[in-house]
């Protein structure tokens, strides 16, 4: 399932590299194609982000939008429901009891 498109391959393989953080498989598509513009249309020649599993879309998502904040600015930290313990915003499963947060 296609993510997003990335403005350039740099970026592309930023947001990989986050997404590769949190655990949620991804795959690079189109990353050779840039030579490729002017035979293809610009708008079929940038980098995407495709994801492996739909149910990694929100976090992705998120992940992907929180990149393009400021520094000091980032997501809230989260509280597990099934244990109550609190876990910094990068982390997907709660380091105390192994579940998975919930949004």
């Amino acid at each position: 399932m296609r993510l997003t498109r990335a403005p350039d391959l740099l970026m592309a393989q930023h947001w990989m590299n986050l997404l590769a953080q949190a655990r949620i498989a991804c795959e690079l598509h189109n990353q050779y194609l840039t030579g490729a513009i002017g035979e293809i249309p610009v708008d079929q020649c940038g980098p995407e982000i495709w994801l492996k599993n739909e149910r990694d879309l929100e976090l992705a998502t998120r992940i992907i939008d929180a990149s393009w904040r400021e520094p000091g600015q980032s997501l809230a930290n989260w509280c597990c429901t099934s244990c109550g313990e609190w876990s910094e915003a990068q982390f997907t499963l709660c380091w105390q009891c192994g579940a998975t947060r919930e949004d």
